[in-house]
């Protein structure tokens, strides 16, 4: 008898709000945000500068908690508003993965050891880690340039080496915040259709910020922001 599916979400949040300041300075950045994102699922999250869109990524990424509001990762909660239920630090790299606009590869070390470094950081041996960062490497097509500094990879190729980074621990949740902004249309492309390739394949969720409009069919779902609030989800077309 084959085991009942894990219905378990990747994340839940519940009613987020981030104030900064008090009384007349007070600042709304994010209001009572509730979302829920499956395990398997890629989601784009969109909107004008100044939604709350990386106010609500990072708060997702545990780096700054929400004024109220609780989030729930994996099925374990891990923060009821600003009060931390487990080791933040700890669990970030345990459990998150994260990808920004520029790659930010340590320059002196190759594209396996930028891996490999991520693994080295939770106490995987050393050749452990090494098989495993060459494996993702081979997953996200970039196995050929395994020995070369970032100075001698592409945009794109620097790219793919930070999404194997952010998948090294095998995490329940990517958080990618405007990772395509840097490249042309059509390695852009490229590095959307990865984020899909990464949710379906190893089950992890994933939200990506971005502004660009031209690879949203590549996401199970998008959502809209403004104001510091969720205005809409929907499939896109």
């Amino acid at each position: 008898m084959n085991p009942p599916p894990d219905n378990t979400p990747a994340i839940e949040v519940f009613a987020l709000t981030k104030t900064y300041g008090s009384g007349n300075t007070e600042v709304v950045a994010m209001k009572d945000v509730s979302l829920r994102v499956a395990k398997g699922e890629v989601i784009a999250l969109l909107g004008p500068s100044g939604a709350g869109k990386s106010t609500l990524l990072t708060a997702m990424g545990l780096i700054n908690p929400p004024t109220s509001g609780r989030i729930t990762i994996g099925g374990r909660p891990v923060l009821d508003g600003p009060k931390p239920l487990v080791d933040l630090r700890a669990f970030r790299r345990h459990h998150l993965g994260f990808v920004f606009q520029k790659a930010n590869l340590i320059p002196f070390l190759n594209a396996v050891q930028n891996v490999q470094v991520a693994l080295e950081i939770n106490d995987v041996p050393a050749r452990a880690a090494r098989r495993r960062a060459l494996e993702l490497l081979d997953y996200l097509g970039v196995a050929d340039r395994a020995n070369n500094l970032p100075s001698a990879l592409s945009g794109g190729q620097q790219q793919r080496v930070s999404v194997a980074r952010a998948l090294a621990n095998d995490p329940n949740l990517i958080l990618a915040d405007e990772p395509t902004a840097a490249l042309d249309s059509h390695r852009g492309r490229q590095v959307m259709e990865l984020f899909r390739k990464v949710a379906h394949e190893r089950g992890a969720g994933v939200i990506v910020v971005t502004h660009d409009q031209r690879s949203l069919d590549v996401f199970d779902r998008t959502l809209e922001m403004e104001d510091g609030q969720l205005k809409s989800s929907q499939k896109p077309d």
